[in-house]
């Protein structure tokens, strides 16, 4: 070892420790997910009861109860007896050791569903991801990948597909995505058919797929495979045409379809091959319909729109006729700036994009009133 200086003779031994400071680190990481999985929390919790919020208000019969709210990581929550004890204490230090992880947080929701295990599966087109707030293993994943490598760019539609698949609609990539239970992306659908996809619906008895091809003005129909079985509409303003449609909902056999140009609602009985109703008029009242987005309709009928313009979620009965509004633009709970996108569960909770404050705000049908209020 002649000419090696003491300095280099160190090194192995400042190798060998930094390695060992890696692995108690990453042991200290490992306790803190040893604690068990996190909370999902709406927020509805730390509520006073005399608080929550109802619509309408006293006197009258409430329908509705605000129900909390998904913003991100802030909604996972530890155990109450995870912060206590030695998992506890090396979680802290953990974090002092490495810094605490950035939060995850929706930028610009889009719409959402709720898959069969619970799951709320939200698109953030500005995130280019879909948000999953998984409340059986305590976690929010994010899901980028679209097709193949590719990442998704602007997600706009998502419902849940066949065999638990997630369909996902990018409006950038022309095609709807397909993802399995955890994310991986398999074949995509309509590319090379699809101008700008943004809405999404699946009739599961059936097995179509429903898109909103909104620069192409009309609603493309797909079985299982991504075979394109036909098309619903035109460009127009008539009975069954469109301008500009959007989201979609599937529910009691009929499909919802948002004619957002149009203001109005067009619904089609008989898996989509039947108009039914038509209903919507352009106005400076609330109640009106100028730009139309999001839609979904709860168990007893009722029809959920949201009117982006006016920053309302607008509830209709099953005929069409408006039943009240909730809102208004807004930061505080209960309003909106931009909503897009809805969606129900089989709880009848109905949930809202809140697109421009970042958030998914929820709400909870009481069901007092019968069918169509």
């Amino acid at each position: 070892m002649v000419g090696v200086s003491a300095d280099m003779r160190q090194q192995p031994t400042a190798r060998r420790k930094g390695r060992t400071g890696v692995l108690a680190l990453g042991l200290l990481l490992a306790a803190c997910t040893a604690t068990g999985p996190r909370v999902l929390h709406f927020g509805m919790e730390d509520a006073p009861e005399g608080k929550r919020l109802m619509w309408p208000q006293a006197p009258e019969v409430p329908r509705f109860m605000y129900a909390g709210q998904l913003i991100g990581d802030a909604n996972f929550r530890k155990p109450p007896d995870a912060a206590a004890g030695i998992g506890g204490f090396l979680r802290r230090l953990a974090e002092f050791i490495i810094g605490e992880k950035p939060p995850t947080v929706l930028q610009r929701p889009q719409s959402g569903t709720v898959d069969a295990t619970g799951r709320i599966l939200v698109t953030d087109a500005s995130r280019q991801a879909v948000f999953v707030f998984d409340p059986v293993a305590g976690d929010l994943l994010v899901w980028d990948k679209a097709d193949g490598l590719a990442n998704f760019i602007a997600p706009i539609g998502i419902a849940s597909g066949p065999d638990g698949q997630i369909l996902v609609a990018d409006a950038e990539l022309g095609i709807v995505a397909r993802l399995d239970a955890r994310g991986n992306p398999g074949r995509a659908i309509g590319r090379g058919m699809l101008k700008r996809p943004t809405g999404l619906a699946y009739d599961a008895v059936r097995r179509r797929i429903f898109v909103a091809d909104t620069h192409a003005h009309d609603i493309k129909v797909f079985d299982d495979d991504g075979r394109l079985l036909k098309v619903i509409g035109r460009p127009g303003e008539g009975a069954g045409e469109f301008n500009f449609p959007t989201h979609l909902a599937f529910a009691r056999g009929e499909l919802y379809v948002t004619d957002t140009m149009n203001s109005r609602i067009q619904v089609f009985a008989d898996g989509g091959d039947r108009l039914r109703l038509s209903f919507g008029r352009r106005g400076l009242y609330v109640g009106n319909l100028v730009r139309p987005k999001g839609v979904t309709v709860d168990s007893d009928g009722n029809i959920y729109v949201v009117e982006s313009y006016h920053d309302h979620l607008l509830v209709f009965n099953r005929d069409g006729d408006f039943l009240m509004a909730i809102g208004g633009l807004g930061q505080e709970t209960g309003k909106f700036y931009l909503p897009a996108g809805a969606w129900a569960d089989n709880r009848n909770r109905v949930f809202v994009a809140d697109m421009f404050n970042g958030r998914i705000v929820m709400f909870q049908y009481l069901e007092t009133g019968g069918s169509g209020g």
